[in-house]
């Protein structure tokens, strides 16, 4: 037998150790070369890497959720008999093929087959599905590597085409736990959440905005669009009056290098925008905020959120922010206490906005209100001036046309 080891590769930045999300082979199966084998993640990103040879799987090392460190053996292959391109290299050798970056978490990556107790292997999309059309995907039979089920598995069941229990009845009592691993992205987000509200002192702030004439221009706006065109939503005009302000506050568009001790101070704006997508929270980022017209911004905003959602986000377009903004859309809520996203120290959220009715002037009216949540490190931001700052993005969102003159 011709033994080939291929070794964790190093995956850039420092890296040196990575965790196994999920093995795309097994013991035994055949290989061509540049064929995916293995998912793993950095503490920055979802890597999928490539088989080095032509061969067969003679060994593989850490299962899901296990740490491998860079320059240890990953998986071995025989390769005698195989027509492969591999170099004559010694057992311990590694292979310098580069590994393809899926998307980094944020925030985060793309998320792993969830394995429970009965080892029903299937994507979260899949379980989703499964859910809501009352399906058990125990009952389904997974054609994937290690009996992972499919879209195509389950649609098949759904169709009728498979064997799988009936949908429940009404008001019938469930059984069953299942066991997910915290791997892969779901680890990420939960370690940096951890770290970020158990590291950073949060200092939150609400304040209320009459939006009522954004929303005037913002109609406006969107008439005057080609017929077929995305919509704009209120997230560019925050953006764009969100740098503006910043200019007065650049101690809120920093970030903490707790390494060397140092606030670092941005004279760019990168705002990351937090997305939530079917893998998990992704915060893509805007950059060079200040250099964007409204509709640069807005396109730029939905370009780098479908990337995000669609797992096609590069690693630098998910790194680099200074200040992050997020918003729950129709689900905003009243109120909110956004976690920082470290080594940040603010980030500005955005609550829902719904017609109430206020005083003006001693009389009652209609008024569109949103409210903005943010929150601020208060070791390094002061709450006299994040009050400040938010007061003063108040002003420009109640008096849009001020977005757009210089001060």
């Amino acid at each position: 037998m011709s033994r080939y080891v291929f070794k964790m590769p190093d995956l850039g930045e420092g890296t040196v150790s990575a965790e196994v999300v999920e093995w795309k082979v097994k013991v035994g199966e055949s290989v061509t070369e540049d064929q995916v084998i293995a998912e793993v993640m950095t503490d920055k990103a979802a890597v999928e890497i490539p088989s080095p040879v032509t061969g067969r799987v003679v060994s593989i090392t850490g299962q899901p959720g296990e740490m491998v460190a860079v320059g240890s053996e990953l998986i071995a292959f025989d390769t005698s008999g195989a027509a492969s391109t591999a170099p004559a290299a010694p057992a311990a050798a590694t292979s310098p093929a580069a590994p393809k970056p899926q998307a980094a978490v944020a925030g985060t990556a793309p998320a792993a087959a969830a394995t429970s107790g009965t080892r029903v292997m299937a994507s979260p999309a899949t379980r989703r599905k499964a859910h809501v059309a009352g399906v058990d995907l125990a009952t389904v039979p997974g054609s994937g590597p290690g009996g992972r089920i499919s879209a195509q598995d389950l649609e098949s069941v759904i169709a009728g085409k498979g064997s799988a229990a009936a949908r429940p009845a009404a008001f019938a009592a469930r059984k069953g736990v299942e066991e997910i691993k915290i791997i892969g992205v779901r680890r990420v987000i939960a370690e940096r959440m951890s770290a970020s509200k158990r590291n950073i002192p949060h200092f939150a702030y609400v304040e209320e905005v009459d939006v009522t004439e954004l929303e005037a221009l913002r109609q406006y706006l969107n008439s005057r669009q080609p017929k077929g065109a995305a919509s704009l939503t209120y997230l560019p005009f925050l953006v764009a009056a969100l740098v503006r302000v910043l200019e007065r506050f650049p101690q809120c568009n920093a970030v903490h290098d707790a390494e060397r001790n140092l606030i670092l101070r941005h004279s760019a704006v990168h705002v990351g925008v937090a997305t939530q997508t079917p893998d998990g929270l992704k915060v893509p980022v805007v950059k060079h905020a200040e250099a964007r017209s409204l509709h640069d911004l807005a396109a730029e905003i939905r370009r780098v959120s479908e990337a995000a959602r669609s797992n096609k986000a590069s690693r630098d377009e998910l790194m680099g922010s200074t200040i992050t903004v997020t918003s729950l859309g129709k689900l905003g809520g009243i109120a909110s206490t956004p976690v920082i996203n470290a080594p940040e120290v603010a980030i500005v959220g955005v609550n829902k906005a719904v017609e109430r009715p206020v005083v003006i002037d001693g009389a009652i009216a209609i008024r569109r209100i949103m409210n903005l949540s943010s929150s601020f490190d208060h070791r390094f931001v002061d709450g006299f001036d994040a009050a400040a700052m938010i007061q003063a993005l108040k002003e420009k969102l109640e008096h849009p046309a001020t977005i757009f003159i210089q001060d």
